[in-house]
Parts: C-alpha cells; structure tokens; sequence
C-alpha cells in the first residue's frame, strides 16, 4: 500500500544555515553595526566569527557602512577561516619582528 504524505517539507542539512527574511537580514546588520562599531570607537578593532560566506558579505557591508557613517575606512581582514577582523587604520595586522641576530 503507497501512503501519500501531505505537508512534508525537506529540512535543511544538519549543520546547514536558513537564509534570514530580509526583515531578519535588516535588523542583524543594524546590531552588528551598533555593537561592532561601538567596540570599533572604543580600541580601534574588532574580531568577529564568520563561518560562512554569507557571515562573511554582512561583516563587509557593515565595515562600508561604519566607514560611510564615520567618514573614515574601517578595514576588513580574513584572519582564519572562522574569525574576521574589522579596524581602523592604524589597528590592523602588526608587522613580523624583525629576525633575532
């Protein structure tokens, strides 16, 4: 006997992102605007986790936008593949020390 099955819907993989609504989209980058951008106004840096590509493009838009409010650049850097380094010049990467003699 075949049973047809009625309001079944595939679930996402396991470990596996939904998409936000716009409406969802909207509001977490005006969180990580205010709370990145306060750190960011306060020490000149800020390292955020971004785990996958879509995490990554919001914390570039949020560093345009922080750079659009303040008139000045706010960095972006990859510093691994799980963490994201937002700055402001004179904040970002140090130079190596130099080699010991």
């Amino acid at each position: 006997m075949i049973r047809d099955l009625y309001n079944v819907r595939v679930r996402p993989e396991e470990g596996g992102c939904t998409p936000l609504t716009e409406e969802e989209e909207r509001r977490a980058r005006a969180v990580l605007f205010s709370d990145l951008g306060r750190v960011i106004a306060e020490r000149g840096w800020v390292r955020f986790p971004a785990y996958s590509p879509e995490e990554r493009r919001r914390l570039v838009d949020v560093a345009q936008r922080l750079s659009a409010h303040w008139g000045q650049r706010v960095f972006v850097e990859a510093e691994d593949q799980c963490a994201m380094k937002l700055h402001l010049a004179g904040h970002g990467t140090r130079p190596a020390s130099p080699p010991l003699p």
